[in-house]
């Protein structure tokens, strides 16, 4: 193909008026003009800048000083999903978003479809082979696997996300060609992940509801228009609040498993340490993060490794009977209080090298799985109530003991 009709002058130079009147500037074959159409090749001529693009580089969690149980209840929400989550609460500068990011580098591992429609083993080991798209039928048939297996990641849910970005809607590029397609919101990235909430007590209230629906069912549904969607969202939330900024909602307050009160470091020692740790941090990140790798790597290694031993945990109804006396003493109203409580015990357990809970795993983890669930408003509303309905009966008892 010849472009000799294109060929400019040897002192032309690319100007607007060239541009205009379709003048190309020295093109004299086809590889020349698709580099002058796609840029490529100009980059020699281009002054280069920092793109601004940062990587994560969290302070690391074995560095944190003191702080011993807030630290616990992050590592045990690692190990068993089922705990549900943690609330940090506590006055601003105690380390608690600090403390949630350094988890980064401590996430475990776990399996994800490679289906884009999610299909997963467990799925036809439940429902059979027909619970499965044809291409994931076939794959099992010839002994692919269906998953793969990749680190669990850590999803910051920002105050300032719309609903849309939250649980997903339309996919906006998708509709520049004319086509109707949704795409994945927050919460079904976090699936199988870690959710992080900062200021939780200050999040807009149709955000708590979708967040709560999402939470309660491991599941949610997303409607636009034609089309719907249904998406996992099985994630350990993890929020943190400053109780002067407000409080938090009572329903998504029990939503979480373990609650956390954060406190300033009491000693000065502690303090003068944690200082230096943090000044040695800003000087020189990554040599600070390298002091630690060891360190965390071993925890990481561990946290896997009680994780895929937590179903050899079990609970024995002695044990869970005594727990279950001591929260009806307790006037606790919720059955989330025993969930978490066992739950979180048996994380404990596993991460001791033990099968069996006792009445120390109990005690280890009580304040915080069973803190903050006491409501005296309920305890005097349902007091309330029956005393209406013990007048009511007594009532109901005099009118018909005077028709006989």
């Amino acid at each position: 193909m010849n472009f000799q009709e294109f060929e400019p002058d040897s002192e032309h130079t690319f100007s607007e008026d060239n541009a205009l009147t379709g003048d190309l500037p020295q093109i004299r074959s086809l590889k020349d003009l698709i580099s002058h159409v796609t840029g490529r090749g100009e980059e020699g001529n281009m002054t280069l800048e920092d793109s601004g693009i940062s990587e994560p580089l969290p302070f690391p969690f074995i560095a944190i000083v003191g702080q011993m149980e807030m630290k616990l209840a992050l590592t045990l929400s690692l190990i068993n999903p089922n705990i549900g989550g943690v609330l940090l609460i506590g006055p601003r500068g105690t380390g608690k978003t600090t403390a949630v990011r350094s988890l980064l580098d401590l996430l475990p591992e776990v399996r994800r479809s490679k289906c884009v429609y999610g299909c997963m083993p467990e799925d036809i080991e439940t429902a059979g082979i027909d619970a499965v798209c044809p291409d994931c039928a076939k794959k099992h048939a010839e002994g692919q696997s269906l998953t793969v297996v990749e680190q669990s990641r850590l999803v910051e849910l920002p105050l300032n996300a719309t609903l849309a970005e939250v649980v997903g809607g339309f996919d906006e590029r998708a509709r520049i060609h004319d086509r109707l397609r949704l795409k994945r919101g927050i919460l079904a990235q976090a699936d199988q992940s870690v959710l992080y909430v900062d200021e939780i007590n200050l999040l807009p209230d149709e955000i708590v509801d979708a967040l709560l629906d999402a939470a309660a069912m491991g599941f949610f549904t997303v409607r636009r228009g034609p089309l719907s969607a249904t998406y996992r969202s099985r994630f350990t939330l993890i929020g943190s609040m400053n109780p002067e900024e407000g409080n938090l909602r009572p329903q998504i307050m029990d939503r979480f498993g373990l609650r956390v009160i954060v406190q300033g470091l009491s000693e000065p020692q502690q303090r003068l340490l944690a200082y230096r740790r943090v000044q040695e941090y800003l000087e020189n990140r990554r040599k600070f993060i390298h002091k630690f790798n060891p360190e965390t790597r071993i925890s990481q290694e561990e946290i896997q490794a009680t994780r895929n031993r937590l179903k050899e945990v079990s609970i024995s109804d002695a044990i869970a009977q005594k727990g279950i006396r001591l929260i009806q003493q307790l006037e606790i109203e919720s059955l989330r209080a025993e969930i978490t409580w066992f739950e979180t015990a048996r994380a404990y357990s596993a991460a001791d090298g033990r099968t069996e809970v006792t009445l120390d795993d109990l005690r280890a983890v009580a304040h915080m799985a069973l803190r903050l669930r006491k409501s005296e408003f309920t305890l005097g509303y349902l007091k309330q109530r029956q005393q209406e309905d013990k007048l009511l009966s007594s009532s109901l008892e005099a009118l018909l003991s005077e028709k006989k």
